[in-house]
């Protein structure tokens, strides 16, 4: 399992690795072997002190006792990077949207709970697409990599887990600086996902019936269609013409 993160991020020869939560070094170990560099940022200090008497003698390694929700990831690599993490379940989705402030790593590959994962990679329509779902992939491409069952943890979870790799789209479907007005917009949209269209975009923006209407149409969309059929771009010509 921790082998396919490693072979995810592809040829590391010449890349800087930048890991969130190594922990005690399992998914580290793989990584040095096959990295440049390799910046790992742990919040526990015990660990951090581990760490360091571990690749004492790694020139490559550098060991980081941060909270990674609060480090600019760009600025630790110096430059381009790669990103991997055995991301802790309760703060995936923080830690996955901070790891998309720009500038972004070329490659990041996580390993989070399954459930997440199809969250992350469902299509339009599919019962899981969601928030989550519109707001990354109008930014990345998420690939479902593989299903890591409970056993191959110590001790194992209650859940399955799955190992996805996110790549930045070579053209996103929102601008950057429209990328937080977009977030509010996508979230503000799934709290009223039974909604139709031209409700929920009334609501959301405080508008009027004739002008939700005219905008809802003016994009191309079906005012009676709900939020989970409609596509990243769908979702970012709606803020555009908000806008």
């Amino acid at each position: 399992m921790l082998d396919s993160i490693v072979d995810a991020l592809g040829d590391l020869s010449q890349r800087t690795v930048v890991e969130i939560g190594p922990g005690r070094g399992a998914l580290t170990d793989r990584l040095v072997a096959k990295a440049q560099r390799v910046v790992a940022v742990e919040v526990d200090r015990d660990l951090v002190q581990h760490l360091r008497a571990r690749y004492a003698d790694k020139s490559q390694v550098q060991i980081v006792e941060a909270d990674v929700l609060t480090t600019n990831l760009a600025e630790l690599a110096g430059g381009s990077y790669v990103l991997a993490g055995n991301v802790p379940y309760y703060i995936t989705t923080p830690i996955i949207f901070h790891a998309l402030e720009l500038p972004r790593p070329d490659v990041a590959v996580y390993l989070v709970q399954k459930e997440v994962a199809d969250r992350m990679a469902a299509p339009p329509g599919d019962k899981t697409y969601g928030a989550l779902s519109v707001n990354l992939q109008a930014v990345v491409n998420v690939e479902f990599i593989r299903k890591v069952p409970p056993g191959s943890f110590n001790p194992p979870p209650a859940v399955d887990s799955a190992v996805v790799r996110v790549t930045p789209r070579p053209e996103a479907v929102i601008e950057p600086e429209l990328e937080p007005r977009f977030r509010s917009f996508v979230l503000a949209a799934f709290g009223l996902r039974r909604k139709q269209l031209v409700r929920v975009v009334r609501t959301v923006a405080s508008l009027d019936a004739e002008r939700a209407l005219d905008i809802v149409t003016s994009c191309g969309l079906n005012p009676e269609a709900r939020p989970e059929t409609l596509s990243p771009a769908d979702f970012a010509r709606l803020v555009r013409a908000l806008q």
